[in-house]
């Protein structure tokens, strides 16, 4: 598997060097995937390429016929839409053979084992922690990234669910693992930004700078419930350069704000997936860096600052501008810890013993301490017989 920087500077020749078209491959049409489709043409970038890839070409072809529409309407219909409607995330050969006919410069796994349900009603208001659904997120996941090494893909590969973990796991397993994830620390910034824009009378939110290194946890936590659980965020702020003098408390109360529980949501989700892919193109575009926000980035565990560097020979690296990579990680494991995480290590998740008191106590259902990588669809099954659908049904 090819490191970040190579495939940044595959990439970066072939925009500055060549006329061939970017090619975008979504897998996954639900809704994170058709709003970030949606996204992704807004930009009206004649050079885009996009194939979306599911097992439904009619509910796919639909679906993108209102996008062409909608994008039309609003002229900016310019990028290529491609539909490979006959894909199934159950067979490794099949995806790969999909990778290898389209050849793609990003793809992005947006595919759910479970549609139509936010896991995260369920696990929240029982257990607290969303870590007890690594396994069902790692399963598509997982067959993407073993034909992605099987097509010999040079594409910068980005997850979409619950990568603090998945990507992690994937690595310690010695499997290809994903570049980049998307979500939750990142849902975080713009709240911040609201707050922090109103108290110093700040107009552009893009004049704010944060970094910011925590897990998917604290997403939750400080969206929902305005509060950290008691830990030190790792956090900075500043605007144009300055640093801003911050109320933390004050900070992260101002972050619980009303948001739908719905689908709706999923824009947040789409919209990170489309930053990713927005900053890389543009720091290799313009010569510039960009700093992003990225869970499992280089299979770490949690969320860190990301540099997109494109000023030279392009590079990407985590940001240690403000916070060491020792300190990040330490913080990062400990905001895990309360999502029901202890570690990732050797080919295994590992869960807490909270979090398997939890379940037993809640759902009445054993799950091990460990998870290795290759019982993680058997332990998926389990959660979808014993967690999901008892609470579907009730």
């Amino acid at each position: 598997m090819n490191s970040i920087n190579d495939k940044l500077q595959y990439l970066q020749n072939k925009i500055l060097n060549t006329g061939e078209k970017i090619r975008i491959m979504i897998f996954g049409l639900g809704s994170v995937g058709l709003y970030l489709l949606d996204y992704i043409v807004s930009t009206a970038d004649p050079r885009l390429e996009i194939i979306v890839v599911g097992r439904n070409y009619d509910k796919m072809l639909s679906d993108v016929n209102i996008v062409r529409t909608a994008a039309t309407i609003r002229r900016q219909m310019r990028a290529i839409i491609h539909i490979e409607g006959h894909c199934d995330l159950e067979d490794t050969d099949n995806i790969a053979s999909v990778l290898k006919e389209w050849n793609p410069d990003f793809i992005v796994n947006s595919s759910r084992v479970y549609s139509g349900l936010k896991y995260g009603s369920i696990s929240w208001s029982h257990l607290r922690a969303y870590g007890i659904w690594t396994p069902l997120s790692v399963k598509y996941a997982k067959n993407i990234m073993k034909a992605y090494e099987q097509s010999d893909s040079h594409a910068i590969s980005i997850n979409t669910s619950y990568s603090d973990a998945v990507i992690p796991w994937l690595k310690s397993s010695g499997m290809p693992y994903f570049d980049f994830g998307s979500g939750n620390l990142n849902h975080l910034i713009p709240r911040m930004k609201f707050h922090i824009a109103e108290k110093f009378g700040i107009d552009n939110y893009n004049d704010i700078d944060i970094t910011l290194a925590v897990s998917h946890f604290h997403d939750v936590v400080i969206s929902k419930e305005g509060h950290s659980e008691g830990q030190d965020i790792l956090l900075e702020v500043k605007h144009n350069g300055e640093k801003l003098e911050i109320d933390k408390e004050e900070l992260l109360a101002a972050c619980r704000i009303a948001m739908p529980v719905d689908q709706k949501r999923n824009m947040m989700n789409a919209s990170s997936n489309y930053d990713i892919i927005n900053s890389i193109l543009t720091a290799l575009r313009d010569r510039t860096k960009i700093k992003i926000h990225t869970p499992g980035v280089d299979g770490e565990i949690g969320g860190y600052p990301f540099i997109i560097d494109g000023e030279g020979e392009a590079r990407g690296y985590i940001d240690e501008s403000v916070f060491s990579l020792d300190q990040m990680r330490e913080a990062n494991r400990q905001s895990i810890y309360l999502d029901g995480v202890e570690d990732v290590a050797d080919g295994a998740l590992i869960y807490t013993d909270e979090l398997i008191e939890k379940v037993k106590s809640e759902f009445q259902t054993e799950i091990p301490k460990k998870v290795p990588l290759k019982e993680s669809n058997l332990i998926a099954t389990q959660l979808i017989n014993n967690l999901i659908f008892p609470s579907v049904k009730s």
